[in-house]
């Protein structure tokens, strides 16, 4: 008897400790809103790099990334460190360094074909009106970000390298007129 009225006491406690909000209510933020970047990163290749020393293996890691505005402007970088976050930052800065700009249509198409060889990669853009993007792997994230929208890709080569292929990409979308 002398349990259930101590419980119904600590009961109303609670209860009246949250009499503003109700259960599932959020709390509002005390941080202010994040402003949007400038640019959008996508990775596309994430390696883990082992090297052998004398006391046993160090490891490190070889991010690709892309980044782009979706509005012409796109870049690929690379970045090594010991651990995932620095590789991305030093990968973003890489590809801020390396953007280029894409000359698009207004329908955000591209003018001609045209086909790119980077190392072993080849590619292959032809414009697509009324298709979307029709691209695979790394060249599609090349193309989202460079907000391309009608556009068909074809990778020509048995090349399987992400890097290679975005870097072909890029070289692609440099060779077209405006």
């Amino acid at each position: 008897m002398v349990e259930q009225k101590k419980e119904k006491e600590i009961g109303t406690k609670d209860s009246s400790r949250d009499s503003g909000r109700r259960k599932n209510e959020r709390r509002p933020s005390r941080r202010p809103e994040r402003v949007r970047q400038e640019f959008d990163n996508k990775i596309i290749s994430i390696r883990r790099v082992t090297r052998v020393i004398a006391g046993g293996r160090r490891f490190s890691f070889s991010i690709a990334v892309v980044v782009g505005d979706k509005k012409g402007r796109v870049g690929v970088g690379i970045g090594k460190a010991g651990d995932t976050p620095i590789a991305v930052d030093k990968a973003v800065r890489s590809a801020k360094k390396n953007m280029i700009t894409a000359p698009l249509t207004k329908h955000g198409s591209i003018a001609h074909e045209v086909e790119a060889k980077y190392s072993s990669a080849r590619i292959q853009l032809l414009p697509a009106p009324g298709k979307g993007v029709v691209a695979g792997s790394a060249v599609r994230t090349v193309l989202e970000l460079a907000g391309v929208s009608q556009v068909s890709a074809k990778i020509l080569s048995r090349s399987k390298n992400k890097l290679n292929i975005a870097r072909a990409t890029i070289k692609a979308l440099s060779q077209l007129k405006k």
